[in-house]
């Protein structure tokens, strides 16, 4: 069974200084990218396609951390790891 969590991970900031999150996961990438992403964009459609992809098996988790990672990059978001 492949992991869903990332090895690392994922520090995004939607705003305020005191609402940092830490993302640890696809199920929980996926669900960011949802319901609490910032804006509409090929990276963040990217991240959701390979999020899934990732929890359907197809794609590695470190795959879709990548694109979890670039898609909050371009949303000026990304703090680190």
């Amino acid at each position: 069974m492949v992991s869903s969590f990332f090895d690392r991970p994922v520090v995004v900031q939607l705003g305020r200084i005191d609402r940092d999150r830490v993302v640890v996961g696809v199920r929980e990438a996926a669900q960011f990218l949802l319901y609490d992403w910032p804006q509409d964009s090929p990276a963040r459609q990217a991240a959701m396609r390979a999020c899934l992809a990732a929890i359907k098996g197809e794609v590695s988790t470190s795959a879709a951390r990548d694109a979890f990672v670039a898609a909050a990059r371009e949303a000026r978001i990304y703090l680190g790891e």
